[in-house]
């Protein structure tokens, strides 16, 4: 009963922890994770977080400015006064040494602009464009760091399946082995036979410890991009499904509309062509309110005149309006706004670049795309014919009418046509994500 118990507890412990190390991380959990956890992600939202406070009323200069200002003076001094008596005409002096004077003073100043050839208008505009950008920039970011994830994904997918073949590659050589052990004990066959299928054994170890070396390096960087440390145990899934409503002229106008490359550089014409206004708001004058109300309080101790004051006060409002007008600033803005116009240009060719080159991008991936799914269908049949001629030639094998070379050239012929066939699928996918976000619509795909 003891024995029982234990052997329940050993199996249960087992469940779990095989269990635990085959835990598959969904395509939804992995996208889950990395837009909560990627580090690029996370620098995009902090910027774009930036630019939405660049872009606030309390950066844009429409409000008026406030000010405090307060002081205190103290002095101490030594004076001589000569005085002249007015009916005899004889001086009369008098020295203080140690004559103190203290001032105190504070004010409140407002400062408004109310006219400045509207330049805080436009660099308001131009600093909601740039939050615009940068949003565009942050969606790229998030774009990049989808195709970078499933781009991770499937290769972990690819290298599982590989292993998978290679595995299953292992057991048929441990099986080969096995059967020419025996055969050669009984005196069915010579060493040299065994000694093939030993080093085909070998052979097969060693190429199933580097692919899974491989894997265990594949989900490491993946983890780089979810941003988390995870154990290499889990698995992912393998299934891969095709988007079959493709079409190139769809795909053609959406990358024209939503391309991010494309709507980053409309935004810098738009921001360009602000850069030019601001520059020439400084031909206009600019006027400025003022006001301020201060108070002032002096004190005079030990006079040495005796008509002088003791104790002096003021205090008051102040306001008043400035215009000023830079009629020749040396040809500094005139510079400033060819250079400006010299930009807009060079962005709009730049935009112009960028068009056609997409343009090509688009055509040449999608052509890859249906040469990739015509691969794959090339390989679907490969795998059929490799799998029938392998099982042919193993049950011949098996009937000693076929050498063990010949079996396993058939086995390795079936081997290479499941990886080809393998490698075609997730080529042909990660294809179709690059159309995705040359179209802009790859955050829009669904797993």
């Amino acid at each position: 009963m003891k024995y029982n118990n234990q052997l329940l507890l050993f199996l249960l412990i087992f469940t779990f922890f095989y269990g635990y190390s085959q835990q598959i991380l969904t395509k939804k959990e992995a996208l889950e994770i990395a837009l909560e956890n990627n580090f690029g992600i996370k620098i995009a939202n902090n910027n774009l977080e930036t630019a939405k406070n660049n872009a606030s009323i309390l950066n844009g200069g429409f409000l008026p400015t406030a000010t405090i200002n307060s002081g205190a003076d103290y002095r101490t001094n030594n004076q001589k006064i000569v005085f002249t008596d007015p009916q005899t005409g004889s001086d009369a002096e008098r020295v203080g040494n140690g004559v103190i004077t203290k001032n105190y003073n504070t004010s409140v100043a407002l400062n408004y602009t109310i006219f400045d050839g509207m330049g805080r208008k436009y660099n308001y505009k131009q600093l909601k464009e740039t939050y615009n950008l940068t949003a565009i920039q942050a969606r790229q970011t998030i774009e990049n760091t989808y195709l970078q994830l499933f781009t991770l994904y499937f290769q972990i997918a690819r290298l599982s399946e590989n292993k998978l073949n290679l595995e299953q590659a292992l057991a048929i050589s441990k099986s080969r082995f096995k059967r020419a052990k025996y055969q050669y004990e009984y005196g069915q066959t010579n060493k040299l036979e065994m000694l093939n299928a030993a080093v085909d054994v070998n052979n097969d170890s060693i190429t199933l410890i580097a692919a899974s070396q491989q894997l265990s390096n594949a989900k490491r960087g993946l983890n780089v991009v979810l941003g988390v440390e995870k154990p290499v145990t889990y698995e992912v899934e393998t299934q891969v499904d095709f988007n079959e409503m493709l079409v190139l002229q769809d795909l053609e106008e959406k990358t024209m509309k939503n391309n991010s490359l494309l709507k980053q550089n409309e935004k810098n014409i738009a921001i360009s062509e602000f850069n030019i206004k601001i520059n020439k708001a400084n031909y206009f004058p600019r006027l400025n309110f003022n006001a301020s109300y201060g108070l002032n309080r002096t004190e005079n101790e030990n006079l040495v005149n005796p008509f002088g004051a003791r104790l002096i006060t003021s205090n008051g409002i102040n306001a008043g309006v400035s215009l000023s007008w830079s009629i020749f600033d040396g040809g500094g803005t005139k510079t400033r706004v060819k250079n400006a116009k010299i930009a807009l240009e060079n962005q709009e060719i730049l935009l112009e670049q960028q068009k056609l080159t997409i343009k090509n991008s688009v055509k040449n991936t999608w052509n890859n795309y249906k040469n990739q799914l015509f691969i794959l269908k090339a390989q679907e049949t490969n795998v059929a014919t490799a799998a029938n001629n392998f099982k042919r030639t193993e049950d011949r094998y098996n009937l000693g009418q076929v050498t063990s070379i010949e079996f396993r050239q058939a086995q390795i012929n079936f081997i290479n046509a499941k990886t080809a066939l393998n490698n075609a699928k997730f080529d042909a996918k990660l294809i179709e994500l690059q159309l995705l976000q040359l179209s802009g619509d790859i955050l829009n795909v669904s797993f």
